[in-house]
């Protein structure tokens, strides 16, 4: 059974989403982490529309780990209600998964 999953995380800048990143993939909680730089997110917060430029942080990691990357991330972000979203991987690449797994927690 594939138990792989994309988590997306927002960050308020590009460094912030470099530290996370870089310790997601160095404590094996992710074995890859891509970063998409000057996204601008409009979102409802504290009672209004609001926009921001952030960065998106595509994490590739197994459903095991996501409490762990969940307490990792909240600990790392400077948002009190940091974006930390996962969506299942349906299928892929065989090596690919088999990589994820290889390279993550067991």
């Amino acid at each position: 059974m594939n138990e792989g999953i994309v988590v997306l995380i927002t960050a308020g800048s590009d460094e912030e989403a470099a530290r996370i990143a870089g310790a997601l993939v160095d404590e094996h909680l992710a074995a890859c982490v891509s970063t998409i730089s000057g996204i601008q997110s409009v979102f409802f917060w504290e009672a209004k529309t609001q926009t921001a430029r952030e960065s998106l942080l595509i994490c590739k990691s197994r459903a095991p780990l996501l409490g762990s990357i969940i307490r990792r991330v909240k600990a790392l972000h400077s948002y009190s209600v940091p974006e930390i979203i996962a969506l299942p991987l349906l299928g892929g690449s065989a090596d690919y998964l088999a990589w994820i797994k290889e390279s993550t927690r067991q």
